[in-house]
């Protein structure tokens, strides 16, 4: 029964996981309040707060997990996409930590990893999908459909062309100055809005591929015209504007799965990534997956989020299959899927 120790440092949320096969022991997240004054993460400030808190982290959740460090089996960690200089924390301190420890290496592919935090397992009831099915990735930095085969068999049939879904959400909340992060704030204000009241161009794209730049524009340009005749525009239709442009973006990524889903005759399908935390995406997929008799998979909000259980999961199915990293292996800022 292996004991697998997980670490995640790709962006601003420090944390580290342990799990014991597929079964989740601790998992502890420390995130950064510091980038909300300047309304976006910013990378220098993210990796001090890494150096910081990564070795209370990491003793939280050995200490958690009841379990002490020379139980642990191997050490996953995420090797990227991210920013680099938060993912240099989190690479070095596993290299440190194997080689102290004589315990082999994992390397994680954050998005995949994301992709994986279905099957970590909290109890003996847990569901867990069944292969093949599909997965709608929405984060702040990626939105994809992925087609999965099997654990590793992954195969993105669906990216966006520009801007992702998560960038796009807080770019609305950032131009009515509603704080960041934006996406939470939205989806509150959402709740007492009319989805319907106002509308917004979409793109026209092939395939299952997404593009939101052209969102954001509408948008922008929607609000700009509408405050040149009233000024308080914003303030007095915040809550519908939320719920609109919620309704715009979610719709959006609803139509290209449903396609998706649709093609290839899929019968499971789930959803990842930060933005899978908000609650009309999961209150949407879970009704169009009632109608058209789908599985649907949606994430416990403390797997939407960055976080190391995630990583512990991915690293647990390559410890299974002997695939261990060297200390060579540097971090990647983007790709390596």
């Amino acid at each position: 029964m292996p004991i697998i120790l997980g670490i995640e440092s790709s962006c601003d949320d420090t944390s580290a996981a342990v799990l014991q096969n597929d079964r989740i022991l601790s998992n502890v997240i420390a995130s950064q309040k510091v980038h909300e004054q300047y309304g976006g993460v910013v990378p220098e400030l993210a990796s001090r707060a890494h150096q910081q808190n990564i070795i209370p982290v990491i003793d939280a959740a050995i200490s958690n997990a009841g379990i002490d460090k020379k139980d642990i089996s191997a050490v996953a960690f995420t090797r990227g996409p991210g920013l680099l200089g938060s993912l240099l924390v989190g690479v070095s301190f596993a290299k440190s930590f194997s080689q102290a420890l004589n315990i082999p290496l994992i390397d994680v592919n954050h998005l995949q990893a994301h992709v994986l935090s279905h099957f970590i397992k909290e109890n003996d009831d847990s569901v867990v999908p069944q292969f093949p099915f599909l997965c709608l990735l929405v984060s702040g930095g990626h939105t994809q459909i992925v087609l999965l085969r099997d654990y590793f068999d992954m195969e993105i049939i669906g990216n966006t062309i520009d801007d992702a879904a998560g960038e796009a959400i807080d770019k609305a909340a950032k131009i009515m100055e509603l704080g960041y992060p934006g996406g939470p704030i939205i989806d509150r204000l959402a709740k007492e809005g009319d989805p319907l009241k106002f509308k917004f161009a979409t793109p026209n794209i092939k395939g299952y591929d997404y593009s939101f730049s052209g969102i954001k524009t509408s948008f922008l340009y929607f609000l700009r015209d509408n405050l040149v005749d009233n000024p308080n525009f914003i303030q007095e239709n915040i809550n519908d504007l939320c719920a609109s442009i919620q309704h715009c973006i979610v719709s959006f990524l609803l139509k290209k799965l449903h396609k998706a889903m649709k093609d290839t005759g899929v019968k499971q399908v789930a959803i990842a990534g930060g933005v899978s935390a908000n609650s009309y995406l999961r209150t949407q997929l879970t009704e169009m997956g009632r109608k058209n008799k789908w599985d649907v998979f949606v994430p416990k909000f403390q797997f939407c989020t960055d976080n190391a259980a995630m990583v512990a999961i991915a690293g647990y199915h390559k410890y299974l299959k002997g695939d261990f990293a060297d200390l060579s292996l540097p971090p990647y800022t983007r790709g390596g899927y």
